[in-house]
């Protein structure tokens, strides 16, 4: 199925599911030099990637690794806001985006699977 035929029969949520898990990937991965290489984020950057794929493939195992990548994010993001509360705004405000939009994005995939059969 071409790319067009299936963006005109996916609905906005499943395609909005699918570019923030692909952005996020991206931005970690872009952001991975500017931090000195940490392993977390690069992992991180490929994992969101590699669900963006699952996703839109619609495999099985993509709504695991969606669930695997919860609580991975939810763990960072913590970890990051405890560390950068007080002293960068920026950062605090950013990663509280992205552990929230993580949190509906999960729940959207988890309501929405179909049973496997």
């Amino acid at each position: 199925m071409a790319l067009a035929s299936k963006l005109k029969t996916e609905n906005l949520g499943s395609l909005a599911t699918v570019a923030f898990y692909g952005i996020a990937g991206i931005l970690f991965l872009i952001l991975l030099p500017l931090s000195g290489f940490p392993p977390h984020v690069g992992l991180t950057g490929i994992t969101s990637l590699i669900a963006a794929y699952g996703l839109v493939k619609k495999r099985f195992w993509a709504i695991w690794l969606v669930a695997a990548l919860f609580f991975v994010v939810t763990t960072f993001a913590f970890v990051t806001l405890y560390y950068a509360l007080a002293t960068d705004a920026l950062t605090s405000a950013a990663m509280l985006a992205y552990v929230v939009l993580t949190w509906i994005f999960t729940a959207y995939i988890v309501i929405k699977r179909k049973p496997e059969t």
